[in-house]
């Protein structure tokens, strides 16, 4: 018997702070956060906009666990700003406030990124949520980094909730990884041979200069610089708790089956980064609804028929984690749609961003 205990999870999400009278994003001037320590203390900081508010769960056993801290911190951040006249939502863009009417967060961090990377950082007005998964060692979280690289547009396409930008139809699924893209160091990552290779080419970012900690690594998917987790940053935020706990699960069970394969002396294929980057591409533009490529077989195929492949793959594991509930939410989205499928058919109905928003925030809450 495999012990899976030290597959922790951890969840970060990043909400907008609506102005229930315009819809526009309103920097909150940190207040949100202020007040939000007093209820539940640093699990709710501030983020490089005001508009953002950013929170994390503590390290959850199990995904029960983190399903509870998630609507928890959800229903304590909206109680606290809607003691300020504020609204919150979860959507990986705001649907057509402007990032240029946004204040900076007045902190040292933000003003050098800021002043480092100028436009691209005053643009950077978008909201993800970032998986940890714990790892028994380094070593492991480099093996299992490697090979969950694959996994990474089937899951990302299933989070897809940012269709809309500065007032515009983008015609993507996700437009948020779009504006990411203007940041150095994004995107799915090259595999590393080692742990080893992995702090040298840290360390030579930072002896260069191009860095000054590995936090500035903005990657898809990255062994935590300081923490022992694997940590997923490819997703938007999703719109409902549910969405975002039966992602952080499948997370969860592809790092245990790959965990388990190599505990078997088997491992998962790895392939290029040119490649896995075809594959995030077309989860951007359609999201679940288009096709990726089966790499295996050299040949497209539906894209829902791949994510059917990934729950086969790690069905094995599921019930040891106790996630079962919450992996076979996936097929739910699957059947309903991300939320980007239901901000386009709010909007398709209305025709009104002004109603997306307050689909979006009314979804908030939502199980």
């Amino acid at each position: 018997m495999i012990n899976y205990k030290h597959f922790t999870i951890g969840v970060e999400e990043e909400y907008m702070v609506i102005d229930p009278t315009t819809r526009e994003l309103k920097s909150h001037e940190q207040k949100i956060v202020t007040q939000g320590q007093k209820l539940i203390g640093d699990k709710v900081k501030a983020e490089m906009h005001q508009a953002v508010v950013e929170v994390g769960t503590d390290i959850c056993k199990d995904v029960d666990e983190a399903f509870n801290d998630v609507a928890g911190l959800r229903g304590n951040i909206t109680q606290v700003a809607g003691d300020l006249g504020l609204w919150v939502g979860a959507s990986g863009t705001h649907p057509f406030s402007h990032w240029d009417n946004q204040l900076i967060t007045d902190h040292v961090r933000y003003h050098q990124i800021v002043n480092e990377l100028q436009e691209a950082a005053r643009s950077n007005l978008i909201f993800g949520l970032h998986v940890h998964v714990g790892m028994e060692d380094r070593k492991m979280a480099i093996h299992i980094a490697n090979s969950a690289r694959y996994f990474l547009p089937h899951v990302y396409a299933l989070s897809t909730n940012s269709p809309f930008w500065e007032g515009r139809t983008t015609g993507y699924k996700s437009f948020r990884t779009k504006v990411f893209d203007k940041f150095p160091r994004t995107g799915i990552p090259d595999f590393f041979e080692s742990i080893e290779a992995y702090e040298s080419y840290v360390n030579l970012l930072i002896k260069t200069n191009c860095i000054d900690n590995a936090k500035k690594i903005w990657w898809d998917l990255r062994v935590h610089p300081f923490f022992n987790t694997v940590e997923f940053r490819i997703c938007d935020v999703p719109m409902k708790i549910q969405e975002t706990i039966a992602i952080a699960a499948l997370f969860q069970a592809i790092c245990a089956k790959l965990y388990k394969l190599r505990s078997q002396n088997m491992n998962f294929i790895m392939y290029q980064r040119a490649l896995l980057n075809e594959n995030k591409w077309r989860a951007s533009r359609y999201g679940i609804d288009g096709t990726l490529i089966d790499f295996g077989k050299e040949t497209e195929v539906s894209t829902k028929y791949l994510i059917n492949e990934l729950l086969d793959f790690v069905d094995d594991v599921v019930d040891e984690l106790g996630s079962r509930h919450a992996i076979n939410y996936v097929k739910t989205i699957l059947e309903g749609g991300t939320g980007a499928d239901r901000q386009l058919k709010v909007y398709e109905e209305k025709n009104n961003l002004i109603d997306v928003v307050d689909y979006i925030n009314c979804e908030f809450l939502k199980i």
